[in-house]
């Protein structure tokens, strides 16, 4: 296999071009109490606190290493050793016994150096290069990973908080339907079982509000978990333009007051078929942009910018080296070597120079290293393939979900407003005795369950969009490179 030096140049440059076009310093972000923060906010602060990001980073240092250890080879090895005998030798003869002593002691240096072992030590170097690559492209895709779920807990929260905002309006109404039936049933106007069931539906209302504030705070803790942020003051989060739902905000306190039930409402008196009921007005000022790309390009999109892909064809790139570095293990080394000594004995001083040429090789355990390594090179090609294929139908997936959902969005607009005006129009019967108690009530969770319906809708469009992104990779208006983990 031909290599290309200019391969990994260009190819690391156009990473860090990348990243660099679309990663900036993130500033620490302090979360204060009633603070306000923004999308962008929750995302900063995540990336700068993401253990997972770390752990890419942390990985890359070790690959790093390993580039700088496989170039090692090329550098000199010196030993340098000392030591000291003594010995003590006795005999015994024809003369008598006699005894020698000696004390001797030695320093000795060398130095190796290789020469040339036919490619095998470039060769180890360009895998653990392409290693390197593979490392900064798992982090690129452990930021978008990241990002992405911030995205999904961020519009959760939203989620969350306009379902709390419709269920406290859903509470004034029932308040306002059991004052109006109690007033109305003190006049013997309508029946006790239409105040039972105003009584019923006004405790149902608060119920579901408490299961909704409480959905809201576990919203929170699981935005908060992605940030990874603990022990946090309360704070708010902003809208988004593709999830901005205004709310009709209440007070529940005041709702608590039961002193004006035996009086009759302000409306009641002049109630019209068309009477103004309290709702939310969730549609105020919504909008969101039409996705920019067609699915063709948004799987040609994927296939260029996903750092998995990217990261997988590295992969193979170093298979394919290290089975280069295995085939070449057949060949010699060819090394020079230099080494001076000293002995104290006699006061012996030696100096060599030499030139070795070496080999060691088990010939049946290469055939099976090089079978290994090629079946390596084949596993790897054959990832990049079946990632490709599910590359293709995850942004399948995630495109029909947001293109249908972004479909359904003014339909659901439109029924929102419908049953509002349905519900108007019983309200209205009902305060001048032409409807019924049931009758109003349907009109009532039909309304509701609109709301609720149009609110999720928004919420799965938003992370149907989310997901779309992080499937193609697209840039992310805030990112963070490599260079900038602590």
């Amino acid at each position: 296999m031909q290599f290309n030096i200019k391969k990994i140049i260009t190819l690391c440059l156009s990473f860090l071009l990348m990243t660099s076009v679309y990663a900036y310093a993130i500033e620490e972000i302090t979360i204060e109490k009633d603070s306000l923060l923004t999308l962008n906010d929750c995302i900063k602060i995540a990336l700068e606190n993401s253990p997972v990001i770390k752990r890419y980073k942390y990985n890359y240092g070790v690959s790093k290493s390993n580039v700088g250890l496989a170039k090692s080879a090329y550098f000199p090895t010196i030993g340098v050793s000392t030591g000291y005998t003594f010995s003590d030798t006795s005999s015994s003869g024809r003369y008598g016994s006699m005894t020698n002593n000696r004390n001797t002691y030695n320093v000795e240096a060398s130095l190796n150096q290789l020469i040339w072992n036919f490619g095998k030590t470039n060769a180890n170097i360009r895998m653990q290069k392409f290693n390197l690559i593979t490392a900064l492209f798992n982090f690129d895709d452990g930021v978008l990973d990241t990002i992405y779920e911030v995205k999904t807990n961020y519009f959760g929260v939203l989620a969350a908080k306009a379902s709390v905002d419709i269920n406290k309006a859903n509470v004034q109404i029932n308040e306002r339907n059991y004052q109006r039936t109690k007033a109305y049933y003190d006049e013997g106007i309508r029946s006790k079982i239409d105040l039972v069931n105003a009584e019923v539906n006004l405790s149902d209302s608060k119920v579901t509000l408490v299961d909704a504030e409480k959905a809201y705070k576990n919203a929170m803790v699981t935005l908060n978990n992605s940030m990874y942020i603990a022990f946090t003051p309360d704070y708010e989060i902003t809208p988004t333009e593709n999830f901005n739902l205004s709310t009709y905000m209440i007070d529940l306190e005041e709702l608590d007051q039961k002193n004006d039930l035996d009086n009759l409402p302000a409306d009641v008196s002049d109630a019209t078929l068309t009477s103004t009921v309290e709702k939310t007005d969730i549609l105020t000022d919504y909008k969101f942009e039409e996705f920019p790309y067609t699915f063709e390009k948004a799987v040609e999109l994927a296939y260029e910018n996903r750092p998995d892909i990217k990261a997988y064809e590295a992969t193979l790139k170093a298979m394919e080296e290290n089975l280069l570095y295995i085939k070449r293990e057949y060949y010699p080394e060819i090394s020079a070597n230099a080494g001076y000594g000293y002995r104290n004995s006699y006061s012996t001083n030696s100096f060599n120079v030499g030139v070795t040429l070496s080999s060691s090789l088990n010939i049946l355990g290469k055939k099976y290293e090089i079978d290994s390594g090629k079946l390596q090179v084949q596993l790897a090609q054959n990832e990049i393939d079946l990632l490709k294929q599910n590359v293709y139908f995850e942004v399948q997936n995630a495109y029909v979900n947001m293109i249908e959902l972004e479909r359904q969005i003014p339909l659901l607009a439109v029924k929102v407003r419908q049953t509002l005006e349905n519900f108007e129009l019983a309200d209205g019967r009902y305060a001048v005795g032409l409807g019924d108690f049931i009758e109003l009530q349907d009109a009532k969770v039909q309304y509701n369950n609109a709301q609720h319906t149009y609110v999720q809708t928004v919420y799965n469009y938003n992370v149907a969009r989310a997901a779309l992104e992080k499937a193609m990779a697209l840039p992310q208006e805030v990112t963070i490179a490599i260079e900038d983990v602590n």
